[in-house]
């Protein structure tokens, strides 16, 4: 069994309009949500070995907001998961190694709304921002990832949780 947890980034800001979509930083409301998102994994144990993070800025604001709540995994900050489609996260996730057991990304939506879908159908519901899925693989190795594989344990919306 392998466990993936799927971050979708925070809520960004739209403030300045000039900025690229690449660096665009979490408004209050992604602060406050990435927050509670964070004490929710610490008291709940998720403790990935290994944190793959898009390169977009608010996806990085993101994992700076819940890593504290983590643990202490290795961290990889990669620009191919910026918008990534979910065939293009399903590759990553199968090239990842075997001493692996738990390991989280953190990116955008659709992609990671679809991951969940294709892994675990029909998935989940919605995919809001700073929203977390775990994921169980019924798997031995993530080389064996594939369509169907996997169970939502949990889906975690910060929303529900408390301030």
């Amino acid at each position: 069994m392998k466990t993936l947890w799927l971050l979708r980034h925070a809520k960004s800001s739209w403030d300045d309009p000039a900025l690229a979509d690449h660096d665009r930083p979490l408004a209050p409301r992604g602060r406050k949500a990435g927050k509670r998102i964070r004490r929710w994994a610490a008291d709940n144990g998720t403790r990935p070995d290994l944190v793959l993070c898009s390169t977009a800025e608010r996806a990085q604001a993101t994992l700076e907001l819940v890593l504290p709540g983590l643990g202490s995994p290795d961290v990889e900050l990669e620009a191919g998961l910026y918008h990534a489609s979910a065939d293009v996260l399903l590759d990553r996730v199968r090239t990842l190694g075997p001493e692996l057991d738990g390991v989280l990304l953190i990116g955008h939506n659709p992609g990671l709304h679809d991951l969940a879908s294709l892994l675990a159908p029909p998935g989940v519901e919605a995919l809001p921002t700073a929203a977390l899925v775990e994921l169980r693989l019924e798997v031995e190795s993530w080389g064996e990832a594939r369509a169907g594989c996997a169970l939502v344990q949990r889906a975690v919306l910060p929303r529900t949780l408390a301030s």
